[in-house]
């Protein structure tokens, strides 16, 4: 009797252990599911800035120049004539193609296209603004540690102007507005000078002088009749200081399963999302 007692006793015990131990299976398997269910899609963030490869191995960049702020040097008949700085921030961009030697010297060319001109004051009643995008083809070298992004660059360019555009104002209220392309206001083309420092990896300072006169001085026009050289006299030479940039491209693969975005060692500072899908 004492067996059937101790035995029915035994049987809720047991019951009892068998469905806990199921529970805990279950929720096991439960939660291994949402873990699984989780490493199906992994995504993930980078972010990053220059972008130089290893030596001997050519690259291309987003570069070009930011803000200008551009300076003259006026003269009518050899009298100064009063001007006042530039700033423009449209349009001023580029793409170069890099090549590096070594770790330390490299050079670089590119296209870029900039706003550059300058505002002058004839007298207390004109203000003249005057201005040109131009497509630039730079040359240049850097010497300093390419692989931080900190180095010192210089080198010409050589700048087609291809839109010319002029403001005439007069006791402070603008008379007269046109713009040409390809004018013969000025120059066609416009070889210049550049130096600059990159002082970190994406961004510099540039200061870039303009050899040639701004102004086409055998420029004629025909105004009510009479021919006329508006800027027969006048000689202006520009330069202008900018804050230059310089971006790595990014690179995307795809396959069935995943996408990446590939940047190339040394990158810093560009945002990169990487996503990954597993069948």
């Amino acid at each position: 009797m004492k067996i059937v007692r101790y035995a029915m006793l035994c049987l809720p015990l047991t019951a009892a252990t068998t469905l806990y131990a199921q529970e805990e299976t279950t929720t096991s398997k439960a939660d291994t599911t949402v873990v699984t269910t989780e490493t199906k899609r992994k995504v993930s963030y980078h972010f990053h800035i220059y972008a130089p490869p290893k030596p001997g191995k050519g690259y291309v960049t987003a570069g070009g120049n930011g803000a200008l702020l551009s300076f003259a040097n006026v003269k009518n008949n050899d009298e100064r004539v009063r001007n006042v700085p530039r700033f423009t921030l449209f349009f001023n961009i580029g793409t170069n193609y890099n090549y590096d030697f070594n770790n330390n010297i490299g050079i670089f060319s590119g296209l870029n296209i900039k706003n550059i001109g300058l505002i002058s004051k004839p007298n207390d009643s004109v203000k003249l603004k005057q201005r040109v995008y131009t497509l630039g083809v730079p040359v240049g070298i850097k010497i300093g540690d390419l692989r931080s992004g900190t180095f010192l660059f210089f080198g010409g360019e050589y700048d087609m102007a291809f839109n010319y555009k002029e403001k005439y104002f007069l006791d402070g209220d603008k008379k007269t507005k046109f713009n040409e392309w390809f004018s013969d206001r000025t120059d066609l083309f416009m070889p210049s000078l550049f130096a600059g420092f990159r002082f970190g990896p994406a961004f510099g300072v540039k200061g870039q002088y303009y050899l040639n006169n701004f102004y086409n001085s055998d420029f004629t026009e025909t105004v009510n009749g009479v021919k006329t050289q508006p800027y027969k006299n006048l000689k202006a030479n520009m330069m202008f200081v900018t804050l230059s940039y310089n971006f790595g491209i990014k690179k995307h693969h795809k396959t069935k399963k995943t996408t990446t975005t590939e940047y190339r060692k040394g990158t810093r500072v560009i945002i990169e999302k990487r996503t990954e899908i597993v069948d």
